[in-house]
C-alpha cells in the first residue's frame, strides 16, 4: 500500500521537463513582443536629415543628407566624385585626402555637415586631363605611383603641405621655427600621414620636390 507521501505514478521525468519549458515559453513571449514592436518602432521613425551646403570644386552644391554622413561618402556616393578613396576608414592611410578651406584633412573622419559653406577640393578639382595641376604633372614624370589608389590623396596631400610650408607653418622636424623652408626631409616628415602600400616614396618626394622648385624659380 503506497502513502500519502509517495509522488504520483503519473509524474515522470520527461514530463516535468517539458511542463518547464513551455512556462518558461509563455512567460518570456510578452518580452518578446514587446522587443519585437520596440524594434519595429524604431524602424518606422522617420529619418533625420540636414541639408548641407558644400562648395565643391568651384560648385555650390546643395545636398540633404543624414547628419551621420561623413565628407568621404557624400563626394564619393552623392556627387559620384570617386578620385578620393576610402582606405582603411579610420584616418590612418590618408587615401581620403582633400583639401577644405586651403588645408588637409582625412575626410573619412569628418561628417559633410560639418563644412556647412566650406571650400572643398577634391582631386577632380585640381586638374584635368587635358591640363592637369603642376603636382599630378610631376607625379606622372616621376612615375610618382605604381597601383594609384593612393594617388590621388598623396597628390592632395602634396600641394597643401607645400603651402603649410609657404605660411611658415612648422613641422615636428623645423630646425628654425622662424625660417621654416622647403627639404626633402620636411616633405617625408609632412607626407608620413599619406600611405603608400608600393612604397613609391622616393618617387613622390621627386614630384615634390620638382613642385616646389618650379614654384620657386
Amino acid at each position: 500500500m503506497r502513502n500519502s507521501g509517495d509522488l504520483n505514478p503519473s509524474v515522470t521525468r520527461r514530463g516535468v521537463l517539458s511542463g518547464g519549458a513551455v512556462a518558461v515559453a509563455v512567460a518570456s513571449t510578452p518580452v518578446l513582443a514587446a522587443d519585437a514592436e520596440a524594434a519595429s518602432g524604431q524602424a518606422t521613425a522617420p529619418l533625420q536629415t540636414v541639408t548641407t551646403r558644400l562648395h565643391i570644386n568651384g560648385r555650390q552644391i546643395v545636398l540633404t543628407l543624414d547628419p551621420r554622413v561623413t565628407l568621404l561618402d557624400a563626394v564619393r556616393e552623392h556627387l559620384a566624385l570617386t578620385g578620393s578613396k576610402k582606405g582603411c576608414d579610420q584616418g590612418q592611410c590618408g587615401a581620403c585626402t582633400m583639401i577644405v578651406n586651403g588645408r588637409r584633412i582625412n575626410s573619412c573622419l569628418t561628417l559633410a555637415a560639418m563644412h556647412d559653406g566650406d571650400q572643398v577640393t577634391t582631386i577632380e578639382g585640381l586638374g584635368t586631363p587635358d591640363k592637369l595641376h603642376p603636382m599630378q604633372a610631376a607625379f606622372v614624370a616621376h612615375d610618382g605611383f605604381q597601383c594609384g589608389y593612393c594617388t590621388p590623396g598623396q597628390i592632395c596631400s602634396s600641394v597643401a603641405m607645400l603651402g603649410e610650408i609657404r605660411a611658415g607653418i612648422p613641422s615636428h622636424v623645423t630646425a628654425d621655427l622662424q625660417h621654416v623652408s622647403y627639404s626633402d626631409h620636411e616633405a617625408r616628415e609632412r607626407m608620413s600621414g599619406n600611405i603608400c602600400r608600393c612604397a613609391a616614396y622616393p618617387n613622390i618626394v621627386a614630384a615634390i620636390r620638382q613642385v616646389h622648385e618650379d614654384s620657386a624659380a
